[in-house]
C-alpha cells in the first residue's frame, strides 16, 4: 500500500514533484531546474525529488511522470520529445529502476487534461478535451477519468493537422518543426499569433504584448486576436466533429485571455457539424499545476506496493 500518490512533471526548465493525499490535497512540493542535455543527471534529479517530497510528507508513494513527449508502443522508447536527450531513452524502465517501483508516464498535455478532469474545471465530465496553448501547442484527451493515449501514443495532438477551412491569407501556411506546413500549432500558438500581427502590421511583439494592448484597445491587436479567435475556433470545431467532447478545457498562457470564452464557442458553432454546440469552452481551475497533478492521477485509483 502506498501513502500518496505522487506526480512529476518533467519540463524543459524545470521539474516539479508533488505528493497528494486520497483527498487531492498537496502535501509536499517542490521545484528544481531540469538538466540539461544529460540523460543521466535527469534520472538522479527525478529520484532525489521524489526521495525528498516522501520525506516531507512522511510516506511512500505511486510515482506518475508527465513529460513533453511520449513512449512509442511500437519501441517502448520516448519519441516526439521537446527535450530531446530523452528521445530514444527506455525513460520508463530506467525511472523504475532508479525508484525501485514502477513508474507510469504519459504526455504532459494528457496529464493537463487528466487533472482537470478529476478534479478540476471539468470534474465531473465524462470526456474532456484539454488544450495547451502557448509557445507551442498541445492537446489531450481523459475518458472516465482516465487518459487516453491511443495505439500510436499520439490521441489528442491536434496542433499537427493542418488548419481547417482556410481562408487565402492562411494557405498553403508556414512549415512547422514537425516537417509539415500549415499546421494548427504555426496558427494558434501564442508564437502564431505574434507572426500574424507581424505579417499584417509589420510589428515585432509578442503574444502578450499583442495581449495587452488589446485590452487597451489598440485597433491592430484587437484585429489581431480576433483573426486567432476564429482560426482557434475552426481547429476547435473539428475536435468536436470528431470526438465531440463533454467540456474542452483551455490551459497555457494564451487560456488567460478572457474574451476568449465568449467570443470562441460561437464561432466553433458556425463550423461545427451540428444544429446547435452546447460544450462548454473553460479556463483551467489549477493553472502550471495541472501538468504534474495530472502525473499523480496517473495512478488514480490504484494502490501500488
Amino acid at each position: 500500500m502506498v501513502d500518496f500518490q505522487i506526480g512529476v512533471d518533467l519540463g524543459g526548465t524545470k521539474t516539479e514533484a508533488v505528493a497528494l493525499d486520497g483527498e487531492g490535497r498537496i502535501v509536499a512540493r517542490k521545484r528544481v531546474p531540469s538538466p540539461q542535455g544529460d540523460y543521466e543527471a535527469t534520472l538522479c534529479n527525478i529520484r532525489d525529488l521524489v526521495k525528498d517530497v516522501e520525506l516531507e510528507a512522511g510516506g511512500i508513494g505511486s510515482v506518475g511522470v508527465a513529460i513533453p513527449g511520449t513512449v512509442s508502443p511500437a519501441t517502448g522508447l520516448v519519441k516526439n520529445a521537446n527535450s530531446t536527450w530523452l528521445i530514444g531513452k527506455a525513460l520508463d524502465q530506467d525511472l523504475a529502476s532508479t525508484l525501485d517501483r514502477p513508474v507510469r508516464l504519459a504526455n504532459d498535455a494528457n496529464c493537463f487534461a487528466l487533472s482537470e478532469a478529476v478534479d478540476g474545471a471539468a470534474a465531473g465530465a465524462n470526456v474532456v478535451f484539454g488544450v495547451i496553448i502557448g509557445t507551442g501547442v498541445g492537446g489531450g484527451i481523459a475518458v472516465a477519468q482516465k487518459a487516453l493515449t491511443g495505439p500510436n501514443a499520439i490521441a489528442g495532438e491536434w496542433g499537427h493537422n493542418p488548419m481547417p477551412w482556410p481562408e487565402k491569407t492562411e494557405w498553403p501556411g508556414v512549415r512547422c518543426y514537425c516537417g509539415k506546413q500549415g499546421c494548427i500549432e504555426t496558427f494558434v500558438s501564442g508564437t502564431g499569433m505574434a507572426r500574424d500581427h507581424a505579417l499584417v502590421t509589420g510589428e515585432a511583439i509578442t503574444a502578450e504584448q499583442i495581449i495587452h494592448l488589446a485590452e487597451d484597445g489598440n485597433d491592430a491587436a484587437n484585429e489581431t486576436l480576433a483573426r486567432y479567435e476564429r482560426r482557434l475556433a475552426k481547429s476547435l470545431a473539428t475536435i468536436l466533429n470528431v470526438l465531440d467532447p463533454d467540456v474542452i478545457v483551455l490551459g497555457g498562457g494564451v487560456s488567460n485571455v478572457k474574451r476568449l470564452y465568449k467570443n470562441v464557442p460561437p464561432l466553433i458553432a458556425e463550423y461545427s457539424f451540428s444544429d446547435e454546440i452546447s460544450t462548454p469552452v473553460v479556463q483551467n481551475k489549477h493553472g502550471d499545476s495541472s501538468g504534474v497533478r495530472g502525473a499523480a492521477w496517473l495512478w488514480q485509483n490504484e494502490n501500488q506496493p
